[in-house]
């Protein structure tokens, strides 16, 4: 009787056993049902994103890390797809659309490239004509353009740097202007430290406004340091700086500067009337002109003037000289439009002559056939 209740037991016992193995095999199946639904879900969730996304440089984790802090609420599952899929290029990417699954935004993260276009904005251009550019080039409003740059700049030029910018299409108006800014930004931080061991930016904006003067008014990045000096005798000197380079601001950038519009324009970058420098720089600027404005060379210079050819200016220490020059300039000026003149209509009378021969000999030739 004992061995028999023995072996029931046995039975019983391999039985249960059996029975939570297969509860535990059903949970863990059952389990992954779930997760998988979840996950399907979750994934299948419409992400609203801008088009074009910057993906900063670092591990997976720091990039789901930066999305989520910027509004796209990524999650330990998002970072595990992410890694399965590959891994996220950085830089400025273009998704070509701007809402989608969750599924696709993580892919599009990873597979992405950006549709890049090179903008440069030249030394001594204006910040007016560089954002019509951009419109243009970039397909964003012109209206946005202007209304986000006025909203963020910390003046009213030279907060963007001279260079050439590789910007992605389909960037927002907000993002390109914090962008440019952000990079300028750095870059002064940059420069300023190397000379001055910090950086004050009212301060080095105040450099930025010279350089911009010096940046119209200079024909070579080695006359640079000249024009610096004339800036800096003359303010020394109480003398108004009178240079046609700080009227062309703006919109002006292109604009030839007259003696009516000297006496029509109330601004403060009109230096025939007003002295000093003018409040705001006048166009974007090259490092040059930066070191030129912080480093002028020693001299007496007080004026300069156009060379013959415009390649270069002619400096001078007082008025009588530089008047003297400007009277050697108009005489020249004077000689080779006779010069011209009289060239033109030698070669007027030459072709003419030419042409009232090859009539005549026509003329013969039609009378020889009438015979």
């Amino acid at each position: 009787m004992i061995p028999y209740i023995k072996t029931a037991i046995k039975d019983i016992t391999i039985k249960i056993k059996t029975f939570d193995k297969k509860i535990i095999v059903f949970n863990i199946i059952d389990l992954l049902l779930i997760l998988i639904i979840i996950a399907s879900y979750y994934f299948t969730l419409i992400v609203d994103s801008k088009r074009v996304v910057f993906i900063p440089k670092g591990s997976t984790s720091s990039i789901i890390s930066y999305l989520d802090k910027n509004e796209y609420s990524l999650n330990i599952l998002d970072k595990l797809l992410v890694r399965f899929i590959g891994y996220p290029q950085s830089g400025w990417i273009d998704l070509k659309t701007k809402q989608m699954t969750k599924f696709d935004f993580l892919y599009k993260l990873t597979t992405s490239k950006a549709a890049l276009v090179n903008i440069t904005l030249i030394p001594g251009e204006t910040y007016y004509f560089f954002l019509n550019e951009l419109s243009l080039k970039l397909k964003i409003s012109k209206i946005l353009l202007f209304q986000t740059y006025n909203k963020l700049a910390f003046k009213k030029d030279g907060n963007i740097i001279s260079q050439t910018y590789s910007l992605p299409i389909g960037m927002n108006a907000d993002d390109l202007i914090t962008y440019l800014f952000n990079y300028t930004d750095i870059q002064y931080e940059k420069y300023s430290l190397k000379i001055f061991g910090q950086y004050n930016k009212e301060k080095w904006y105040k450099y930025i406004t010279l350089a911009s003067i010096i940046q119209k008014e200079s024909a070579s990045k080695e006359e640079m340091v000249k024009i610096s000096s004339v800036i800096y005798n003359r303010i020394k000197k109480n003398m108004k700086l009178q240079m046609d380079g700080t009227l062309n601001y703006s919109k002006y950038s292109h604009t030839k500067v007259t003696k009516k519009m000297i006496k029509n324009d109330m601004s403060d970058y009109n230096t025939y009337k007003n002295k000093g420098i003018p409040n705001n720089p006048i166009c974007a600027i090259e490092f040059e002109s930066i070191k030129a404005a912080i480093f002028p060379v020693k001299t007496d210079y007080l004026y300069f003037v156009k060379s013959k050819d415009g390649t270069k200016h002619i400096f001078s220490n007082d008025y009588k000289s530089h008047k003297k020059y400007i009277n050697r300039l108009k005489k020249a000026k004077k000689i080779r439009k006779r010069t011209k003149k009289f060239k033109s209509k030698k070669v007027y009378k030459k072709f003419h002559s030419k042409k009232k021969k090859r009539q005549k000999r026509v003329l013969k030739d039609i009378w020889k056939s009438v015979k």
